[in-house]
């Protein structure tokens, strides 16, 4: 009978009889039960029998006992972590691989995490930054004239006039908009320390309090710092103290030469302040605004129709910010007019545009969360379509591990185990499995994030990023975990709690003609459908980056040497630039193998873009705004520029020379008529004399100067040292003149050539310092780092989605002709070849790419459209990325399914028709 046999498989389990080991209460439940069965005719022998079979055994009658009264839940699920426990250790090869797929998952997920959380969601480290508010919207640099319709930085005058007129705000502070493009030297006094050229940024005197901060040491800035007239002081960062000084307190109190100017430090920062905004490189000094024009030498900190300063304010609590918007916009209306910047009759239709929106300031400037967020937000996606196709691949490997444990389940179901019993237990294995996968994904994130961090900013000196997983990754990761524990493990344990206790009486090694189940089918198309997505979009992200770099730049990069200066802040006066410029040239010239020396404002491929309204004087109609650089005589040949009409700059072009311009392809095509030629033309200022203009004496090929993406924009080239004539500001306040970079071409490659410059500098003078020293090549490239990081990222999480498909497809395969041994083995026995056997096996891996494929190409096609303008020159999929993508899929596809197929091709039919 099947209740003796039953009871014996009962019996072998436990090998000791019911009545020994209950314990006084089953007893008690045990006896019930059998005299209410002997109450309804049983014999004692056969109701005995019965309530054994209803108990299930002394385990289940304990579990059936406790879990009824919810005294032991604790225990309960303590024995199951102890048990999934075990049985993760008995099967290990499946354990790691499991383990291994989750890490790299939930730890590349981690690791994107950890910069979209630093850059887009993290608040600066101050006091209630829900209180703060930032006047603008934009990021508006570094110092113009110009204005937008929404004001973003501003004067000081409109500063202090805000500052004055606004008591809503308890605090409201400003701050240097643009200071990382105008660096300090900096040199401790009564050392040996050459002077170093680090970042400084000029601040108003309550910008610590109104972010709450205490200091780390000695004490932050007050008003009476911010006066004019006061003694010169600063405040070093945390960071800078540390690295710089290794936490030398004798540094607050001593005096440093910035910009060869003495300035005391009177406090350190706090610890993990990084400043107002996240950048590659955080200001090392913060020094009071007032003392900008004696130490930094700009004449526009006074001027009120120069903008420079951003503005964030601590509002009192309750305040309604819709109204104090409103108030402000009106407040810098008023001012505006009061300085002579706008005329409330002429300029009534744009003073009525211009306003300020107010936005949450509580992350400070947030410079990098425009910079990066777009792409950070498409690596998430990225690393979350990874993470779907690892759960994929766990969840089929958990499938076949539930068919492998049939009789197990069959067993226990037979042994009176409910099947909500057997979902929990196999419910805790998949979430230990993945609690394990996300502390290894932590790991993963670690390593990952220190990876981002070196490929996003290559030449940073410091970043306020850390690769140390915080308490929100930490909390990520482990949340990803349990939702993918919970996602991956659900339907397992369903297919395993539905087995039946007749299957135990089956032998284990019995096989089916089914193959895998339409599930295990199902989660492989859905792996190969998303992995067909990232290798598509890693195809396109390549092919644009390959389009950056291969465009025609109109530069020549072979054995040049770009070297930023900054004379400004070695205690340069305008009038003694024209004599250092010709000594620098005369210096780098007597170098061996030196054979050009240029001298520029900025040069191509950096960050840093002056504009000038300007127009024709023949057409006064088209006024537009231009790049302007001041160049000496060398610079078009030191960079590669090549003059197409006319001449380039020389040495006849002085300062009391007649004003002279050499224009660029694009400034002709959209000032001059088609045709009409440029050279001996005038332009100048919109609405200056005709006799203070500059006259054109050339026309230079369109370079590419910021980056690639900025094309058809008007340029002009002046001589460094020509002044427009209708200039009516003195020489020492035009802090145009400086010059930014050298620009040294050598006939070979020069060894230590950063080495060298630096020496030649210092020889000129001590304070003439390296700013920041790069080949040409590297300043190139460093414009497409984070194309790089993209595509690199993409093609990544392409490569392992691939190979995670792969494993899915071979593994969902390869159970499938285990599963059919028997029926191969009498197809073959029935004149089957194994040429036949192979096809049969790899028809259904070739139906399964091919649907996966069918579904990914549409999805592919949808989600460009979210790309697109991130791609360069890309308008949408062509035949060759869909082609490479599918091609690359398939074959992998293929080495996937051959590998079993040769196996069930070499099926032994007298072996295979012995299974039983």
């Amino acid at each position: 009978m099947f209740s003796d046999l039953i009871f014996r498989l009962r019996a072998l389990f436990r090998r000791t009889t019911v009545e020994n080991e209950l314990d006084e209460e089953l007893r008690f439940h045990f006896d019930q039960q059998v005299e209410k069965h002997m109450r309804s005719g049983m014999s004692q022998q056969e109701a005995t029998r019965r309530t054994r079979l209803e108990f299930g055994g002394m385990t289940q009658v304990k579990e059936n006992c406790r879990e009824s009264r919810g005294t032991n839940l604790l225990e309960t699920i303590g024995a199951d972590i102890l048990f999934a426990f075990r049985q993760l250790r008995r099967t290990p090869a499946f354990t790691i691989t499991a383990l291994l797929t989750l890490a790299l998952g939930i730890g590349a997920n981690a690791a994107i995490f950890t910069l979209v959380h630093a850059v887009l969601q993290k608040d600066l480290p101050v006091a209630n930054p829900a209180l703060l508010v930032r006047l603008g919207d934009t990021n508006d640099c570094c110092v113009g004239m110009g204005m937008s319709d929404s004001m973003s930085y501003f004067s000081t005058d409109a500063y202090e006039h805000l500052k004055k007129n606004t008591p809503e705000f308890e605090e409201l502070a400003a701050m240097q908009a643009g200071f990382g493009y105008r660096p300090i030297v900096v040199r401790r006094e009564g050392t040996q320390d050459p002077p170093r050229s680090v970042a400084g940024e000029f601040v108003s005197g309550n910008y610590f309090r109104t972010f709450g901060l205490q200091p780390h040491a000695g004490r932050l800035f007050t008003e009476a710092d911010d006066k004019e007239g006061a003694q010169p002081t600063a405040v070093i960062s945390y960071e800078a103290w540390q690295t710089r000084f290794q936490g030398d307190p004798t540094v607050i109190g001593s005096t440093f030469r910035v910009n060869t100017r003495p300035v005391t430090i009177i406090g350190i920062a706090p610890r993990n302040f990084f400043g107002d905004r996240l950048i590659r490189n955080p200001p090392e000094y913060y020094l009071p605004i007032e003392t900008m024009p004696a130490l930094a030498n700009v004449p526009y900190v006074h001027n009120p129709k120069q903008n420079w300063l951003y503005m964030i304010g601590r509002v009192k609590p309750g305040t309604d910010l819709a109204q104090l918007q409103q108030k402000i916009t009106a407040e810098l209306r008023n001012e505006l007019v009061a300085v002579g910047r706008f005329s409330p009759d002429h300029d009534k239709a744009k003073l009525t545009r211009l306003h300020i929106t107010l936005t949450p300031g509580g992350a400070g400037i947030t410079t990098m969360k425009e910079q990066y967020g777009d792409h950070l937000k498409l690596l998430m996606a990225t690393a979350g379509l990874v993470l779907l196709i690892a759960c994929a691949n766990i969840a089929n490997l958990l499938l076949v591990r539930g068919i492998a444990r049939t009789t197990e389940m069959s067993v226990r179901t037979a042994l009176g185990a409910m099947r909500s019993r057997i979902i929990r237990q196999l419910l805790t294995e998949s979430v230990l499995l993945a609690i394990l996968g996300g502390i290894a994904g932590l790991l993963v994130a670690y390593a990952g994030t220190r990876m981002l961090l070196a490929l996003a900013f290559p030449d940073a000196a410091s970043i306020p990023v850390h690769a140390t997983p915080s308490l929100a990754v930490v909390g990520f990761a482990c949340a990803l975990s349990l939702v993918t524990g919970i996602l991956f493990g659900l339907a397992p344990a369903w297919n395993a709690s539905r087995t039946q206790p007749a299957d135990a009486l089956r032998s284990s090694s019995r096989t089916s003609t089914s193959g895998a189940s339409l599930l295990q089918k199902g989660l492989v198309v859905f792996q190969i459908a998303l992995s067909l997505v990232l290798l598509i979009a890693a195809c396109l992200f390549l092919q644009s980056l390959k389009k950056l770099q291969g465009s025609d730049m109109k530069l020549n990069a072979t054995n040049r040497y770009i070297i930023h200066i900054n004379p400004q802040a070695a205690g340069y006066t305008q009038f003694q630039l024209d004599a250092l410029y010709h000594t620098m040239e005369d210096r780098f010239h007597a170098l061996p193998g030196v054979t050009k020396v240029g001298i520029a404002s900025y040069t191509p491929m950096e960050d840093n873009n002056n504009g000038w309204g300007i127009e024709a004087h023949a057409h006064p109609q088209k006024g537009a705004i231009s790049s302007v650089i001041r160049i000496n005589g060398d610079y078009f040949d030191s960079v590669g520029t090549h003059v197409l009409m006319g001449r380039g700059i020389n040495e006849r072009d002085t300062p009391t020379a007649p004003r002279v311009a050499v224009v660029n392809q694009t400034f002709v095509r959209k000032i001059f008529q088609p045709g009409e030629n440029p050279i001996g033309q005038h332009f100048g200022f919109p609405g200056a004399d005709t006799n203070n203009a500059w006259e054109i004496v050339g026309v230079v090929e369109d370079t590419i100067y910021q980056n690639v993406r900025w094309k058809d924009h008007l340029m002009f080239f002046i001589p460094t040292m020509q002044e427009p004539e209708s200039r009516t500001d003195p020489i020492d306040k035009d802090d145009a003149l400086y010059a930014g970079a050298l620009v040294v071409a050598t006939d070979h490659p020069v060894d230590g050539m950063e080495a060298i410059a630096q020496h030649t500098l210092a020889s000129i003078n001590p304070d003439l310092t390296v700013v920041r020293f790069d080949t040409f090549d590297q300043q190139i490239a460093a414009n497409f780092t984070e194309e790089r990081l993209i595509s690199r990222l993409t093609m990544l999480f392409g490569g392992l989605a691939l190979l995670l498909a792969a494993i899915g497809s071979y593994g969902v395969t390869a159970y499938s002709v285990v599963r059919r041994n028997q029926e191969i083995g009498v197809r073959m026995a029935l004149g089957a070849n194994r040429s036949t056997v192979m096809l049969m096996i790899l028809r259904g891996a070739t139906i399964q790419t091919a649907l996966g494929m069918l579904i990914g190409i549409p999805v592919a096609l949808l989600c460009v459209r979210f790309v697109q303008s991130q791609l360069y020159e890309i308008a949408g999929l062509d035949a060759i990325v869909i082609t490479s993508s599918v091609v690359i899929l398939a074959i992998a596809a293929a080495i996937a399914a051959i590998i079993p197929a040769q196996r069930a091709s070499s099926i032994n039919p007298m072996d295979a028709l012995r299974m039983e």
